[in-house]
């Protein structure tokens, strides 16, 4: 054995035993973390309030202590309350503080904390075995990375065209009056702890891509503090990549693969389809408790997965798009400079002072003194006035039919119309009294004045939809559609005194 190579593998053990996992599992007091962080978050509930989690962390302790542990010789337990405890915990990396939707303070495990309870689930609990489902499943995926690795398309044709021939065999032996072929019990509760192990691996893997996410929003943050390019610049690089951080890291690029089989709403369904078939099956009362329930829940964890990766990608982007808005480098680096110069002026006035000295207080901010502003600009030619408005002589004629037509509602003229339309009538038909009129009081405002004059005589709307055109003073044509409007005969309520 080379000591080169001793050295580097040792060195690879120093980093790994460096991560807060390994860290977490390799403490005098790891028993009792575990215990704890598995009874306080679980797949129910992954976020508990930080008062909450206090009084439970002290009532376990409390019932420990209580029970003989914690004495010299006996299980060691921590000392300090549960806020020391999870104050503790969140710097190792185990916990993540953070503020919930409903600005609530919240506890929620890490990425590191997720995979030291599955390690300590999988070894305290049901031990893993070689078995056909396990095997299997290897084979089956090493199948499938064949046939995408391999281009050949004769190869995939062939392979399919044996998968058919099976199939349909298959299905005609059923359809015969074949008998579908059982599996045993014990064959199908090792497929099942072979899915319980690998669903065991999800809530890692999404802690560790939701946190990747909050490491580039934390990273692209500190870059934009420090940035001292134009804001527009640093929007239009930094917006980008966080509008697009699934693609920015390893674990993001494998979750958007993952998310296009389990993002859609039907292999959702499907996958509680399957389960309810599962757990109907009376191989089932086998399983411990706890690993029914687990089966049972993991449609939920891999929701759950699902929506804290896609939480912290909104949040991520929210916060560095705010930052980028809210952010002026130019503006930081001038307070900066400011308050350097304050400093300055303190360290240079301190010394020279004397202790109880007065200090006379700056009641107003220095104005620059400006000596002479500039009063005319290159063009040497005095301001002159504007020139004076010709004088309009009263008796030239003035063409005023064209700012007529184009001008407002021509009410006497509708009002008369719509009196003489409806006649002894006690109500008229707005709509059809606008087709009849002349072309004059045809026009788009007319038909707003028609409708201005029936709402002051009192108006009634029908279900029916009218459509009537109009006719514009350039002789272009609109056509409008409204409701169906009867009006009062604006004759019989001026009689009546209506107008008053």
């Amino acid at each position: 054995m080379g000591t080169r190579g001793v050295e580097g593998a040792y060195q690879g053990a120093l980093r790994a035993f460096q991560n807060p996992m390994l860290a977490l599992l390799h403490q005098t007091h790891a028993p009792f973390v575990v215990t704890v962080l598995a009874m306080v978050f679980t797949a129910e509930r992954p976020r508990v309030a930080v008062a909450d989690s206090h009084a439970e962390i002290n009532d376990a302790l409390a019932q420990l202590r209580a029970a003989g542990y914690g004495d010299e010789d006996n299980q060691p337990l921590p000392t300090g309350n549960a806020r020391d405890l999870c104050r503790q915990w969140v710097q190792a990396g185990w916990l993540v503080r953070q503020v919930s939707d409903d600005d609530v303070e919240v506890y929620r495990l890490s990425a590191y904390g997720v995979g030291a309870l599955e390690v300590a689930g999988r070894v305290g609990g049901v031990r893993t075995r070689v078995s056909e489902s396990r095997v299997r499943t290897l084979l089956e995926a090493i199948e499938r990375l064949a046939q995408d690795a391999d281009p050949d398309v004769m190869a995939r044709i062939a392979r399919l065209h044996e998968e058919i021939q099976q199939r349909q065999k298959e299905l005609t032996r059923l359809e015969q009056g074949g008998a579908v072929e059982t599996v045993e019990d014990e064959q199908l509760l090792e497929a099942a702890e072979n899915v319980l192990h690998l669903a065991r691996e999800l809530p890692a893997d999404f802690a560790r891509v939701a946190e990747s996410i909050k490491a580039i929003q934390r990273d692209v943050v500190a870059e934009l503090r420090h940035d001292v390019r134009p804001t527009g610049e640093v929007l239009r690089e930094y917006l980008a990549r966080g509008q697009r951080i699934l693609d920015a890291t390893p674990e993001g690029r494998a979750f958007a693969g993952a998310l296009r089989l389990i993002g859609d709403p039907a292999q959702i369904d499907d996958l509680w389809s399957h389960l309810r078939t599962v757990l109907r099956h009376r191989f089932t009362h086998l399983l411990p408790e706890q690993q029914r329930r687990e089966l049972t829940e993991i449609s939920r964890r891999i929701e759950q997965g699902v929506k804290e990766v896609l939480t912290a990608q909104r949040q991520a982007s929210h916060v560095i798009t705010t930052q980028v808005r809210n952010h002026d480098p130019m503006r930081d680096r001038q307070v900066d400079e400011l308050l350097r110069d304050v400093m300055s002026g303190f360290h240079k006035w301190v010394p020279g002072s004397r202790r109880g000295e007065a200090v006379e207080p700056l009641r107003r901010l220095p104005v620059a003194d400006v000596g002479h502003l500039r009063q005319r600009m290159s063009d040497l030619r005095p301001p002159q006035p504007p020139a004076p408005l010709r004088e309009w002589d009263e008796s030239e004629d003035t063409a005023d039919a064209d700012t007529r037509a184009w001008g407002g509602p021509r009410y006497a003229e509708l009002r008369a119309h719509l009196a003489a339309f409806a006649g002894d009538a006690e109500s008229v038909d707005v709509t059809a009294a606008f087709r009849a009129a002349v072309e004059d009081i045809q026009r788009p405002v007319d038909l707003l004045g028609l409708l201005e004059i029936a709402h002051d005589a009192g108006m009634t709307e029908t279900a029916e939809v009218a459509v009537v055109d109009t006719v514009r003073p350039d002789q272009t044509r609109r056509r409008f559609a409204l409701g169906g409007v009867v009006a009062a005969n604006p004759a019989s309520a001026d009689r009546s005194g209506g107008d008053e």
